[in-house]
């Protein structure tokens, strides 16, 4: 039962039951089985008790379905955490557990921003709350974070964003909170000044799965370095193709660098891909050079599929016209809603297809202007006005004093490039609105007829980013906007920067299962 339908790839990954080993995992090529059959193989060989096992993954949603199908194939016991929840466990068994963690950065580091002066009074809290983790999971403080950036850019100017890193940690402590970066860096404290509590542990613990392991931070591999000690049983899996979280401090060093460290280690490369045509993965495959890490190049196992479109447009407004077209002519053709996917760069170039979806009574799901913060504080202060028919002086004031300016600066953070998209769209679409008759109140009323999400009870097609994307696969996607600017971002300029889009785009194109178009109206990228 464990080998069937397995692969050489996959049996040879699932046959080396000692440590250490590195499983390169191309996108669709099987991995979770993999991961499943190799652990319960560990234990049907009697190489490990369950209990023995430690298997990490980065979400709980993932830990729970490992359990699953390890308890299908009649293994119990084995425990799946994430990194946060082990480091809480281990701190409960062994240490001073925390009792208060702070849910989200987000809340406490508004209250800072507001204090900021302009122009960055207006800056998105989860663009500080982003930059916070990524010093964080680098093992930066407020007194190291200057020395410790090199070439990284923070989303405010360095010496503030260290007086808001600083007053972040003092509030929190003052309120008796620690956040998750915390909870690792206690666990490592723990087993670096308490020599039982990690003996204790490693009598515990003697073999380690890390999936995702492209996405390993500096913190995470500390913590995992203090579980391991001197043993080298660990299975990492990843895809460095993969690697897109640069942003949280995350990098595909560790995975790349396990051949170095573990000289005698098993390699398993598993490029036989069960998700998307041979012609999806034709065009994907193109871009492999230029990814570089530890090249896998996938293989179709299904059958042939319609060439992916490769396509440029004088406009963008033809360009969204075409994939509305487009998903028209595939959900008439059999392919449902829910297995169709635009994929964008940004929430705010997500944006841009709700009205367009709308207008053509095509369900989707996602993006949602009038769900995002600004959308909805605007409107807020909008509905409490007075109903006036001066519909865009009302708005483009409002918006004016929420920090819109009409062109905002190149260096943004993403969220407030959301941001300031959102408010620009208001602006403008109040602009059009405005007729001298109808009133503000209308005008809310009009934007909830054409922008309400269709909800996540209806089914419709999905609107996701490309960071959202991952770990998710469709029958047909579109990628538009690879044009400059755009894909790469333009945020993006230094060559690690630019290689995070490239990994970004090939995630992107390895969704898709049969159908693939990539759609441009600047220039192409």
């Amino acid at each position: 039962m464990i080998f069937e339908g397995l692969n050489p790839e996959q049996r040879r990954a699932v046959d080396a039951v000692r440590g250490p080993v590195c499983i390169l995992a191309g996108a669709g090529s099987g991995k979770t089985t993999t991961i499943t059959r190799r652990i319960a193989n560990q234990v049907a060989t009697a190489t490990f008790a369950a209990d023995e096992i430690l298997a990490v993954t980065f979400t709980d949603k993932a830990a729970a379905e490992m359990r699953g199908r390890l308890e299908a194939l009649g293994v119990a016991g084995v425990t799946a955490r994430t990194f946060h929840s082990a480091a809480l466990a281990h701190l409960h068994w062994l240490g001073d557990a925390p009792s208060r963690i702070l849910p989200s950065k987000a809340l406490t580091l508004r209250r800072i921003g507001n204090s900021l002066p302009p122009p960055y009074k207006f800056r998105p809290a989860g663009d500080l709350a982003t930059e916070v983790e990524w010093a964080k999971n680098r093992r930066l403080t407020p007194e190291t974070y200057l020395e410790g950036l090199g070439e990284h850019e923070p989303p405010i100017p360095s010496d503030l964003m260290r007086k808001v890193f600083r007053f972040y940690e003092a509030e929190k402590a003052e309120r008796g909170f620690i956040d998750f970066e915390d909870l690792l860096e206690l666990a490592v404290r723990l087993f670096d000044e308490d020599e039982q509590a990690v003996a204790e542990v490693r009598e515990r613990y003697r073999a380690f799965t890390v999936d995702e392991y492209q996405d390993v931070n500096l913190l995470q591999q500390s913590l995992l370095d203090r579980w391991l000690g001197p043993s080298d049983e660990l299975c990492a899996v990843g895809d460095d193709y993969q690697s897109i979280y640069a942003f949280t401090g995350a990098t595909p060093a560790y995975l790349l660098g396990l051949p170095e460290r573990f000289p005698n280690g098993t390699v398993v490369r598993l490029e036989a891909n069960y998700r998307s045509s041979p012609e999806v993965l034709s065009l994907a495959n193109r871009i492999v050079p230029a990814l570089g890490g530890a090249e896998k190049v996938l293989r179709a196992s299904r059958d042939h599929g319609p060439e992916p479109v490769t396509r440029a447009f004088p406009t963008g407004e033809l360009e969204r016209a075409f994939v509305v077209e487009q998903v028209r002519e595939l959900h008439e053709g059999g392919v449902p809603y829910e297995e169709i996917a635009v994929l964008c760069r940004t929430n705010a170039r997500l944006a841009d297809f709700e009205e367009p979806f709308h207008e053509a009574r095509i369900p989707f799901q996602g993006a949602a202007l009038l769900a995002r913060e600004a959308a909805r504080q605007l409107l807020k202060r909008l509905g409490q006005l007075k109903p006036t028919p001066v519909v865009a002086a009302a708005v483009r004031g409002y918006a004016s004093d929420a920090g819109w300016v009409e062109r905002p600066p190149d260096k943004l953070g993403e969220r407030e490039m959301v941001r300031q998209a959102d408010l620009g769209r208001l602006v403008k679409l109040a602009g059009e609105f405005d007729d001298g008759v109808r009133t503000t109140r209308d005008f809310i009323a009009d934007l909830e007829s054409r922008f309400s999400s269709t909800g996540p009870e209806r089914k419709g097609v999905h609107l996701v980013t490309l960071h959202g994307a991952k770990g998710l696969e469709f029958e047909a996607v579109f990628v538009p906007r690879v044009e400059e600017r755009e894909l790469p971002i333009k945020l993006a300029k230094k060559p690690d920067e630019i290689a995070d889009e490239r990994r970004l785009f090939y995630v992107g194109m390895t969704r898709a299962k049969r159908h693939l178009a990539l759609t441009w109206s600047g220039k192409p990228s």
